[in-house]
């Protein structure tokens, strides 16, 4: 893997465990793809570090189970703005 991957992947990391932060809002912040947030906290960290990857796992599973939640949220807050 390729340093500058690397320094990604670990940034990455670190942000996501200190704000709790959505795949999504990771890509907007480090200003690349879902996807490839996606595929180096899941592929990428394991091989870097396992007990980031564990920590890492907990988050993602956490925002996965609260998803429909921030969606439902954010329709009601856009029908609220058109009334």
């Amino acid at each position: 893997m390729q340093e500058y991957i690397q320094k990604r992947v670990l940034e990455i990391c670190h942000y996501i465990l200190e704000t709790k932060a959505t795949v999504r809002k990771c890509a907007e912040v480090f200003q690349v793809s879902k996807s490839t947030v996606h595929k180096d906290m899941t592929e990428r960290l394991p091989s870097l570090d396992k007990e980031l990857s564990k920590q890492i796992k907990i988050v993602l599973n956490l925002n996965k189970s609260e998803r429909h939640i921030r969606g439902g949220e954010a329709t009601r807050r856009k029908y609220k703005e058109n009334v």
